[in-house]
């Protein structure tokens, strides 16, 4: 009887080292269950943000390189020989975006120069004023001012009212406003009128109990009845640069790199044989928080190279996530006696 009640107690229950065994066994096993869930929760973060960055840095070269290819569009005149007429016809922002001479939403034919429809500056560091119509510019990044006809020729059709317009001939152009009425005279093709500059800005809002500083591409667009109005473009951008391709003895190639501190007037206005063929542009894109997932010190990013070799290197001690994009894009009617569809 007595060895019934041993062998019932030993097939009944576990020893207190059996226990101890099978917790330690366990807590193993959760160990690892979490250390793999933590590692994939990091690693789908990461994921999700490289793939974000890329994508914005994608979206900001496609938006700006759409507007630089398509530089000094005038529907069927050829900008560097174009004569502009009726300018008065139409009237010009108060507070317009201009810098040097024959720069304004507007061309003045009395000037005695080429209007300047690509233009950049640099904005100095510390300091957010540009163009005289920007204030809230991010120092030490570029501006780049963009004047051009865009869309489908609307001639006979209904027009915008807070929209100007150009009328082109072969050899010349008046700017109109546009309303109900449609514009159609013999010979000529109306094209809607785009005065645009890009840069970079950074935007401030509460998000539970933090404050988040974003740095956004925005763009001051020309419109009739607000005169130069501020749009944000792009959440992300932090920096960008340009320079700009010159061919400089009208063989139609690049001669010269140049950033906008090196350009001349000469070049602005594209006088002579002197042309912007082509523009770099450099993106510095960042994303919206820090992430407590890496740690980074004194990182550095390089936005191309000018033709003094004078590269501009931005250093961080933030954990924010940084990526650089860059491409080149052909200014398309850039001295040239075919134009291409506006965009």
């Amino acid at each position: 009887m007595d060895i019934k009640h041993k062998r019932f107690n030993r097939i009944a229950g576990y020893t207190l080292l059996e226990l101890m065994i099978a917790m330690v066994v366990g807590l193993f096993l959760i160990g690892g269950v979490m250390f793999t869930y933590l590692s994939m929760k990091v690693t789908t973060s990461d994921t999700v943000e490289m793939g974000e960055l890329q994508e914005t840095g994608r979206i900001a070269l496609d938006i700006l390189g759409k507007e630089i290819t398509m530089a000094g569009f005038f529907g069927r005149a050829k900008a560097d020989s174009i004569a502009f007429s009726e300018v008065g016809a139409v009237t010009a922002p108060a507070t317009d975006c201009t810098e040097g001479p024959n720069n304004g939403s507007f061309p003045n034919p009395g000037v005695g120069t080429n209007f300047r429809v690509l233009y950049g500056s640099v904005v100095p560091e510390n300091s957010t004023n540009a163009l005289t119509c920007i204030d809230d510019a991010v120092g030490g990044s570029d501006v780049i001012q963009i004047k051009r006809a865009s869309g489908t020729d609307v001639s006979g059709s209904g027009t915008d009212g807070n929209q100007f317009y150009v009328e082109t001939t072969l050899g010349s152009a008046r700017f109109v406003t546009g309303g109900s009425t449609a514009v159609d005279l013999t010979g000529t093709n109306v094209w809607p009128y785009n005065h645009s500059v890009y840069y970079v800005s950074e935007q401030n809002y509460t998000r539970g109990d933090k404050n988040i500083s974003v740095p956004v591409l925005m763009r001051k667009r020309l419109t009739v009845s607000t005169g130069i109005v501020s749009e944000s473009v792009l959440e992300g951008v932090e920096n960008i640069r340009f320079l700009y391709g010159l061919d400089q003895n009208g063989n139609g190639d690049v001669d010269v790199y140049r950033d906008a501190t090196q350009m001349t007037p000469a070049d602005w206005e594209q006088s002579g044989t002197t042309k912007i063929k082509t523009v770099q542009v450099s993106v510095l894109v960042r994303a919206a928080e820090e992430d407590a997932n890496i740690q980074l010190t004194n990182k550095t990013y390089v936005l191309g190279g000018d033709a003094a070799g004078t590269q501009r290197s931005l250093t961080f001690t933030d954990n924010y996530r940084r990526m650089v994009f860059v491409s080149t894009f052909k200014v398309n009617n850039s001295g040239g006696d075919q134009w291409l569809i506006a965009i």
